[in-house]
């Protein structure tokens, strides 16, 4: 691992840039792009909401940054007038992206990326592009630097905070999840990582989700991993920090104790120490689950002494 990176070589992957509302996470997310020369970059933004009297010229100031392309660069824009909501605009973003590309690197607003992200994803996008028991190589890691030794390792887990995927792994998409009151009705998940660990609380998601009484589009994305037995790809450390933590966020306005011992780091590219074989790491998974187990914990508590009044 090393602070600093140099680049094995010009970066060949394109880009997708998901934006919105937001100036300040939005300008140092292009910052990041912007150094990485991609030969060819997305942006995607929903539509201002008619109830926000200031947000269409913010969002106007977003689109303006977000476009600021001073290197050799073929630039796509996908600008929506009205607004869609974050289900259909963003899963609408990543079709629109993989109508044009096979493979390519995916980032948000609001997450940061190191700069061996882009190389991270682009030598893993090429060497798993038919290998169907992958379907997203990630560069969030929440448990960095503490669950496996190699430079990547496989899990059931998945994150979106900066991602990459194929044109192969999103055609098996469903927004609308077609299939899960059939799955649901049958167990059809039983024996997968999700209905022997996150039973309960996926499930209760899957069926909100179903319903359309939560406006989300990556949801539907965990459930067609799930469906087709797929894993995700994790770096040893991670590669991008979440830097939208806020009261205007849409869905992450507090950010977990747990964040403050993440470590966003830079790894070496080309990857040299790689995992011994195909299995899922057991380790990963375990942490996370006491992660998340120790932050729900913390939660209740910080809610039982509000009803206390202690």
């Amino acid at each position: 691992m090393t602070d600093a990176f140099t680049p094995p070589g010009p970066l060949q992957t394109a880009v997708l840039f998901l934006v919105f509302n937001r100036p300040d996470t939005t300008a140092q997310v292009f910052e990041a792009i912007r150094k990485a020369r991609p030969p060819r970059l997305y942006v995607a933004a929903d539509g201002p909401r008619t109830d926000r009297t200031e947000e269409a010229h913010t969002v106007a100031q977003v689109r303006k940054i977000a476009t600021a392309v001073d290197w050799p660069c073929e630039l796509k824009i996908l600008f929506r007038e009205e607004n869609l909501g974050c289900r259909l605009a963003v899963s609408g973003a990543i079709s629109w992206f993989f109508e044009h590309e096979k493979q390519g690197i995916i980032l948000e607003d609001d997450c940061l990326p190191s700069q061996s992200f882009f190389w991270f994803c682009e030598q893993l996008l090429n060497e798993y592009s038919d290998d169907l028991r992958i379907a997203q190589i990630c560069g969030f890691n929440s448990i960095s630097p503490k669950a496996e030794d190699s430079d990547y390792f496989f899990s059931n887990l998945g994150s979106v905070w900066g991602w990459a995927t194929w044109r192969r792994a999103w055609l098996n998409y469903d927004i609308e999840m077609k299939s899960w009151p059939d799955i649901k009705r049958t167990d059809g998940l039983k024996g997968s990582y999700i209905y022997q660990n996150l039973k309960y609380e996926r499930y209760k998601v899957y069926q909100l989700t179903y319903e359309k009484k939560i406006d989300t589009w990556d949801y539907q994305w965990a459930f067609s991993r799930a469906l087709n037995g797929q894993m995700c790809i994790f770096p040893k450390v991670s590669l991008i920090q979440n830097i939208g933590f806020s009261d205007d966020a849409t869905h992450t306005k507090d950010a977990p104790k747990w964040m403050k011992e993440v470590k966003f780091e830079e790894i070496n590219v080309p990857l040299k120490n790689r995992p011994i074989g195909f299995l899922r790491s057991w380790r990963y998974e375990y942490l996370v689950k006491m992660q998340s187990e120790i932050s729900l914990l913390g939660r209740l508590l910080k809610l039982l002494r509000r009803i206390m009044g202690v």
